[in-house]
């Protein structure tokens, strides 16, 4: 349960730099480029950042799936 939570924090920070991106692009359209090159290496930043809880929260999963329970 945890791992999929941190793939929705994953994509909606996605999706709030893909909207950024776009309201920014229409509002200054000179400068569509660089607007757009810049949300690509945040959007990847976004992704590298959530590999770590991605990672933590795997391992928390699976360590509750494994552990034995009471009323089993």
């Amino acid at each position: 349960m945890r791992v999929l939570i941190e793939v929705l924090h994953i994509v909606v920070g996605l999706l709030a730099a893909l909207l950024i991106a776009a309201l920014a692009s229409w509002s200054y359209p000179l400068a569509k480029h660089d607007i757009w090159l810049v949300t690509y290496v945040a959007m990847a930043a976004v992704v590298v950042m959530g590999v770590g809880p991605m990672r933590r929260a795997y391992v928390e999963d699976k360590a509750k799936l494994d552990t034995p329970r009471a009323d089993a």
